[in-house]
């Protein structure tokens, strides 16, 4: 039980850790969306016609930060959807994967989470590596980009 124990910590920190990133990113996608709309209203009363394609890209990067803001959203939204109190017994969405190459968390991509000292990928579902391990349990091997995985581990 203690084992298993520590193996959920480690999943809630993970799922903490990614967390804390995503919201990071969503903040900074609203302040820069917020800054190229002020930037853009800034110049709504000059009339010139520099002033008028200034304005028009300071829309298009606002347009460009609010698609980023809705797919961070909803990448947030399906990590909330991970609960860090279940054991996951395959490879599948929230699974803490151990390998003898690499340690996986499977959510979102995020790229390298580091906790205790060990690292982990961050990956999500529609990942190739993902698909490749989808499913399998520990004992089990998988190949990706010609390499043979086993897994040692599945939480």
């Amino acid at each position: 039980m203690e084992m298993l124990t520590q193996e959920l910590e480690t999943k809630k920190r993970l799922l903490q850790e990614s967390i804390q990133i995503l919201t990071g990113q969503i903040k900074a996608a609203k302040d820069a969306m917020d800054e190229a709309q002020s930037s853009a209203n800034e110049h709504d009363g000059a009339m010139e016609d520099k002033f008028e394609s200034f304005r028009e890209n300071c829309q298009i990067q606002r347009d460009l930060y609010a698609r980023q803001l809705d797919e961070l959203i909803s990448t947030m939204a399906l990590l909330r959807r991970i609960n860090a109190t279940k054991v996951n017994h395959d490879i599948s969405l929230g699974a803490v994967v151990h390998t003898e190459l690499q340690n996986y968390f499977i959510g979102v991509s995020l790229g390298e989470l580091k906790v205790d000292g060990e690292s982990y990928f961050a990956i999500s579902g529609m990942s190739p590596i993902f698909k490749a391990m989808a499913g399998k349990t520990a004992g089990e091997t998988f190949t990706f980009r010609d390499k043979t995985y086993k897994i040692l581990l599945v939480n």
